[in-house]
């Protein structure tokens, strides 16, 4: 399994199948040299994740934590 495709996974662990819907399987998930990056449907603007898998993990559950539209 590739680090995108355990990000992504680790979105449906946090969100769950009725919380992600949709959003989560046309997720974008992308690294550049700012690390690892996210868009999901209807949002403008990608949400960093972090540089390692582990920091991108953690910020998933850090944004569903505060509501950010995750959930």
């Amino acid at each position: 399994m590739s680090d995108r495709e355990k990000i992504l996974a680790a979105l449906m662990d946090v969100l769950g199948e009725e919380g992600c819907g949709v959003s989560c399987e046309e997720a974008t998930i992308f690294r550049d040299a700012d690390g690892w990056k996210m868009v999901l449907e209807g949002f403008m603007e990608p949400w960093e994740l972090g540089h390692t898998l582990e920091e991108a993990k953690a910020s998933i559950r850090e944004y569903a934590g505060m509501g950010f539209g995750l959930s």
